[in-house]
């Protein structure tokens, strides 16, 4: 059955069927998975075990409706590095690991046909955003030139559940924008590309002013522009539907994702 929710998003009520698969989801999470699956973080990426309040957090998206969420500007730094990895801290060619108050992002993709909701399996979610100052790797700007660093990209495939896991930092800021994530979603055909969803993923600005009063972000200032001013957070009120869910952990924050797509 499709509803709509109190901000006018379009929803598709999950089946008992799709009920159980997503708990069967979360329970891979905190069960079989658990060992690596969050919610602490170590310099090594790996994850451990949590307190209750972390398993918490991981049981909150079990049996949410499917919101199928606005789509966005891809913006002028997507590089398809075609790196596939769920830390995507470090810069493969040194290795070197990007400073910041660690981040656990963990989305789930669905499939939405008509009204109904499933996980969207074998899809490509690349995730790329700025460093604790800024910076984009790769690209060259007016003010820096990061060309032949991959720090802060990748991308990982969907599992029979729709999820994928990424381990980064929680990013800085630069001037005109608010603090945001860019991800896209591609399907393909061998090496042609069947479909493609670009959007952007925002942060709760109190929790931006705790983070970014931190070193490094410290370093830099504070930043000239929040949700509401920015132009395109603000476009259609499409930023207030695509707000991560953050909880805190032991050494950062975990944010949980979900989105359904229309793929007609």
């Amino acid at each position: 059955m499709t509803q709509t929710d109190h901000s006018g998003n379009r929803i598709v009520a999950p089946s008992k069927t799709e009920r159980l698969l997503n708990r069967r989801a979360t329970l891979r999470l905190i069960g079989g998975a658990g060992a690596t699956a969050l919610v602490g973080l170590s310099d090594s990426g790996k994850g451990r075990l949590g307190d209750d309040a972390h398993a918490a957090a991981l049981l909150t998206p079990a049996q949410i409706p499917c919101v199928v969420r606005p789509s966005q500007t891809e913006g002028p730094f997507f590089v398809d590095e075609r790196l596939e990895r769920s830390d995507i801290r470090t810069d493969p060619m040194t290795n070197m690991v990007k400073p910041g108050v660690p981040l656990r992002l963990a989305m789930t993709v669905y499939r939405v046909d008509g009204s109904a909701c499933t996980p969207l399996t074998g899809a490509y979610v690349d995730v790329w955003h700025c460093d604790a100052l800024g910076l984009y790797s790769d690209v060259r700007d007016r003010s820096f030139d990061t060309r032949g660093q991959m720090f802060l990209r990748g991308y990982q495939i969907t599992d029979q559940n729709g999820h994928v896991e990424f381990i980064t930092i929680y990013p800085g800021w630069y001037s005109g924008r608010t603090v945001h994530i860019h991800f896209k979603v591609r399907l393909f055909a061998g090496t042609q590309r069947t479909f493609e969803f670009t959007s952007q993923l925002y942060f709760d600005d109190a929790i931006t002013d705790v983070v970014h009063a931190q070193p490094p972000y410290n370093t830099k200032g504070p930043r000239d522009t929040r949700n509401n001013r920015d132009g395109i957070y603000t476009q259609n009120n499409s930023g207030a539907q695509l707000l991560l869910n953050l909880n805190k952990c032991v050494e950062g924050y975990v944010a949980t994702f979900d989105i359904g797509l229309r793929m007609s």
